[in-house]
């Protein structure tokens, strides 16, 4: 056998759905084998690969094994001459594994193989060649040196900028996203140390397959679409501790005793520096906006409490400003956030309904309260109008310095041309229609080179670049089923349009998938909102767990003596309360399929309907149901109904 293609895969269906079809396209007419190695994902890849993909050889691990000893599993019993560890969120050409071939075959020397990656909009990724991380090399890259002088064969040495992304060279490090091995010298520099969990393996193995004579090799004669970061999220600060944990690992096995404690020096307060400004700039991200709200309606208040006292000669203690004042915006900025008004992209509307109810509860409130307590029903008032007009007026400013990241709602009506013949271009524009993405132009193009005029083509894949132009497009979707990989990379980097979005359908595929740069993750249409995982909705489902938590608990004597095993509801409600479970989760079910995760709850939404409950593929669908279409509503029927398994294990 000449070629075993190893892919480990960790909850990314999607990408690695394309990804095995890629490989399947780019095996034809090469005696080869596919292993899929699933670390217990729970988004129901292992059941899409069962039914899609019944040919390739299927490791389903019980637990999350790890990156290393996930792949050795499969390397084990690998058949191939060449062993090819690819990462899930990748596309292959077609000529991919053949050009690879071709060069080992020509090249005994060879010991392993690295190609040109490009992301998802068809940039050149510069971890498509490295070099030996050496105390050196860490140090430029660490602090930037290497950033600002790529081209040096000095500072530029881990990413071997010096070299031509265009030409073959030899090179010392690989990327994980894509190593392809002789087998031979595996069998001489062994296996992946599983002492890296994640990262720094691929820097591992590229250097013992060195250090046992072997050469290792860029070859950008083929390329392929590394989507980056979807199986693990890279702007994490776990990422960050868990990356250079593994490059501490590497130096103390590869270097000097005195090279690798200098290296885990620079690495250390690299991390501890990456991980602060992590930590400052998420809280600051946080906070600012909602802190800036404060702080606009405070100095309002300051005005009208001094304006209305001069005008009708009633002056207010020091209390109100400084004890009644701050719960009001306290109260206004939590309804804020209930309602969403600071999810982006942000929605005035949102932001003056949290205002509304806010001054609703200060209202109720203020009515119970003892007379001495109370201030001036007026003054709330009118601060509850300038907390309206001030939050207004400070989201208008942002929205007039264009901040797209606070109001993309421009971005939100898409304009798409879909390449790809008659049928299936058709079929994608369905699907976008299902989708929760809204458009305001769809075009299709052809992807033959001359069409008629009668074809109800807006165009040929001739005039792509010139339509982009013309018709301000601002997204590429291309069928899978009628365009090679290759044409899409082609395409991809002859527009190299920089405001310009990707993305690729797979023929039978019920979702759309791409990037939109490189420093995010993937971004995927599928149809159906799976409105459960909506950050908004997380937020409502988690209030009304700790609101019914609540009640429960303030019930206590009478919770225990209505509810059923009342001494068990009373745990519940601790569990639900911190966190660890939520009233309303998922039926169980043996096949969950591709739902968003909830925690595990106290009742089900078939719980109404306990004659139900038995029938697997009932569960599935309801399950499905409600993780698409979630309404808090749902689940306080589901609770009015099945109240009484409040007390269940």
């Amino acid at each position: 056998m000449k070629l075993s293609v190893i892919i480990v895969n960790y909850n990314v269906r999607h990408f690695l759905e394309q990804c095995v079809q890629s490989v399947t396209k780019a095996l034809s007419g090469i005696e080869g084998e596919i292993f899929v190695v699933d670390n217990n994902s729970v988004d129901g890849s292992v059941e899409m690969i069962r039914e899609k993909f019944p040919t390739v050889k299927l490791i389903a691990n019980k637990e999350n094994t790890g990156f290393s000893k996930a792949n050795n599993q499969a390397m084990r019993i690998a058949q191939g001459e060449y062993i090819l560890l690819l990462n899930p969120d990748t596309v292959v050409e077609e000529d991919t594994f053949s050009t690879c071939i071709t060069f080992m075959d020509s090249h005994p020397e060879a010991g392993a193989l690295g190609v040109k990656l490009i992301d998802g909009k068809g940039n050149y990724l510069p971890e498509s060649k490295r070099g030996l991380p050496t105390p050196a090399v860490a140090f430029y890259k660490i602090f930037g040196l290497s950033k600002l002088f790529p081209k040096s064969r000095i500072f530029g040495k881990y990413h071997l900028g010096y070299l031509d992304k265009d030409e073959t060279n030899e090179i010392e490090i690989l990327s994980g996203a894509f190593m392809f091995m002789r087998k031979a010298a595996l069998d001489k520099a062994g296996l992946l140390d599983e002492a890296f969990f994640m990262y720094g393996e691929d820097i591992d193995l590229s250097y013992r397959i060195i250090l046992a004579g072997f050469k290792v090799y860029y070859h950008p004669k083929t390329r392929i679409i590394h989507y980056r970061g979807e199986s693990t999220k890279k702007s994490s600060i776990n990422y960050v501790f868990v990356f250079y944990q593994a490059m501490i690992i590497f130096a103390n096995k590869h270097f000097s005793q005195k090279n690798a404690q200098l290296f885990s020096l620079l690495i250390r307060a690299a991390v501890y520096m990456r991980a602060a400004f992590s930590v400052v700039s998420r809280i600051i991200a946080t906070i600012w906006l909602p802190l800036a709200d404060a702080l606009i309606i405070f100095a309002g208040m300051i005005f009208l409490k001094g304006y209305w006292a001069a005008r009708s000669g009633i002056y207010y203690p020091r209390e109100f400003l400084w004890v009644a004042v701050p719960l009001y915006i306290c109260t206004w900025i939590t309804f804020t956030w209930i309602s969403g008004g600071y999810d982006r992209p942000l929605k005035i509307l949102k932001t003056l309904r949290g205002l509304a109810l806010g001054t609703l509860v200060i209202l109720v409130v203020y009515g119970l309260l003892d007379e001495s307590h109370r201030y001036s029903r007026f003054l709330t008032l009118i601060g509850a109008g300038w907390a309206m007009v001030s939050a207004t007026g400070l989201r208008m400013f942002f929205n007039v310095l264009r901040y797209r990241s606070f109001f993309p709602e421009e971005e939100e009506l898409k304009r798409i041309l879909i390449i790809g013949g008659e049928q299936e271009a058709g079929r994608i524009a369905s699907l976008l229609n299902q989708s929760p993405v809204k458009t305001s132009y769809v075009g299709i193009v052809s992807p033959e080179k001359e069409i008629s005029d009668e074809s109800g083509y807006a165009g040929n894949l001739n005039r792509l670049r010139e339509m982009v132009e013309i018709f301000t497009i601002n997204e590429l979707i291309f069928c899978g089923k009628d365009l090679s990989s290759a044409q899409i990379m082609d395409q991809m980097m002859w527009i190299n349009h920089p405001e310009l979005e990707y993305k690729i359908a797979p023929p039978e595929s019920l979702f759309i998938i791409g990037s939109n740069s490189i420093q995010t993750s993937g971004e995927l249409y599928t149809i159906g909102l799976n409105s459960v995982d909506k950050p908004s909705n997380r937020r409502k489902k988690r209030i009304w767990d700790i609101s019914v938590s609540l009640f429960l608990l303030l019930l206590f004597p009478f919770t225990f003596l209505m509810i059923p095993n009342g001494i068990q509801a009373i745990r519940n409600a601790l569990q639900v309360f911190i966190g660890n479970k939520s009233w309303i989760g998922y039926s169980p079910c043996e096949k969950p399929g591709a739902i968003p995760p909830l925690k595990s709850g106290v009742l089900h939404p078939l719980d109404p309907y306990m004659k139900m409950q038995s029938d697997e593929k009932i569960r599935q669908q309801t399950n499905l149901l409600y993780a698409k279409d979630y309404r808090i509503q749902q689940d306080f029927m589901i609770l009015l109904n099945s109240w009484q398994h409040l007390g269940r294990n």
